[in-house]
């Protein structure tokens, strides 16, 4: 007899077994723009792919010019934002690179004129029985998610800063937290630990910048329409399904740029006084 493989996916198709078809809901709809963002300079991580490339895209939207960085795939953002007729230059960037930090950071701010907004949105994860994971796996996540948004955050204040001196406009960080930062989750000791790091890194600085011309916020996603979701769908072997129902929501999955518009909004003007939030958008798991 062939043992079934576990995944995430088949426990959430599980779950839905023996329920009454679910009424087919209405397309929806994409949020309209408002050009709240025009002339800003923007550096944003992670835009090769899901929260990251929605961002780029709103943001490019609202009307600014963005700077974006990935491992791969920032470029063909770029490409997209340009073709839509929006400001994007691309950079290759692996974020646990403290010295390529630097270098591209200082690229971007210059050919930018400037800095006055950063989302810090590169991570990775997966699921491991804590007993079984191995230490290059936990350095490793915990460099990209923790290491990755101080290091973008450090080479960036100082532009932040100096934009502020010149325009009296605060500079703003907008850091990607998690639910797992919020509260445990089951074989995510190594993405519960940096996302908990970077919920009080976000505080730490917003405290540190308060009123020195920096807002520092964070989003906490729950589960999100993304290429990271597909590292979570293998659970661990004789992991107890039950603990899932910690991590899951009755509600779909949240889309990218959802996750996008709040970000667009931290950003803003609109969220002038907001400064060491941790905003939750996560379809009520931590309720």
């Amino acid at each position: 007899m062939t043992e079934k493989k576990i995944t995430a996916r088949s426990l959430a198709g599980e779950a839905q077994a023996g329920r009454k078809p679910a009424k087919k809901k209405p397309a929806r709809k994409v949020a309209p723009t408002y050009k709240r963002l025009r002339g800003s300079r923007v550096f944003i991580t992670g835009a090769g792919s899901g929260i990251g490339r929605a961002t780029a895209i709103r943001f490019a939207a609202e009307g600014a010019n963005v700077a974006i960085a990935d491992l791969r795939g920032a470029k063909e953002t770029a490409a997209e934002i340009s073709g839509g007729g929006g400001q994007a230059v691309a950079y290759d960037l692996d974020v646990t690179d403290a010295a390529a930090v630097h270098r591209v950071v200082d690229k971007a701010a210059k050919t930018l004129g400037g800095l006055d907004i950063v989302c810090n949105i590169a991570g990775i994860g997966h699921f491991a029985n804590s007993h079984e994971e191995t230490p290059e796996w936990f350095d490793r996540i915990v460099s990209v998610n923790l290491n990755g948004t101080f290091y973008v955050s450090r080479y960036a204040l100082p532009h932040l800063l100096k934009a502020y001196e010149e325009t009296g406009v605060d500079g703003v960080i907008v850091n990607t937290a998690s639910t797992s930062g919020l509260m445990g989750a089951p074989w995510s000791a190594a993405y519960c630990a940096s996302k908990g790091g970077v919920v009080n890194l976000t505080r730490a600085l917003a405290y540190e910048y308060r009123g020195k011309g920096v807002r520092v916020n964070a989003i906490a996603p729950g589960g999100t329409n993304t290429n990271i979701v597909t590292s979570f769908m293998n659970l661990p072997p004789n992991a107890d399904y039950k603990l899932m129902g910690k991590i899951m929501t009755p509600m779909d999955q949240a889309e990218p740029d959802e996750m996008a518009n709040l970000f667009a909004f931290i950003a803003s003007n609109e969220g002038r006084y907001m400064t060491g939030s941790v905003v939750v958008l996560d379809g009520g798991i931590t309720c």
